[in-house]
């Protein structure tokens, strides 16, 4: 559980985004949601985003500027990553559901998905909020 907590944390860090950003923590959150359901992607402007801002006490509107910041930081700061990433060259910024569906399917390809529980997912968003102090 705490392993993969500590790998979308890195991941994020090589992207160059860093804690000092809101964003930071709404794409932590919402990639383990989606690696809780992945289904979560087809609806992020009624799905995700709310059940992120629910979260963290705030709006969709907010949550969805915040994932989009994060990606122009990421796509400045490491576009290079995010094409190895995605595997394929990327020609422009991706929208916020292609960058969260990339990263987290990064972050499935790190371990074996079938050794994940329900459980263990439940503590990786656990940890997650309590690194944001809610």
């Amino acid at each position: 559980m705490e392993e993969k907590y500590k790998e979308i944390k890195d991941l994020l860090y090589k992207l160059g985004l860093t804690t000092n950003y809101r964003g930071f923590f709404y794409v932590s959150y919402a990639i383990a949601l989606i690696i809780e359901k992945e289904e979560r992607l087809l609806l992020v402007t009624k799905w995700l985003y709310p059940e992120v801002a629910k979260r963290y006490g705030t709006n969709w509107k907010a949550v969805e500027r915040s994932i989009r910041t994060a990606g122009e930081i990421m796509w400045r700061e490491n576009w290079a990553l995010l094409e190895e990433l995605a595997d394929r060259r990327l020609e422009e910024q991706l929208q916020t559901a292609q960058l969260l569906a990339i990263l987290a399917a990064a972050v499935k390809r790190e371990g074996p998905q079938a050794e994940r529980s329900q459980p263990e997912m439940e503590g990786i968003l656990e940890k997650i909020k309590q690194d944001c102090g809610r």
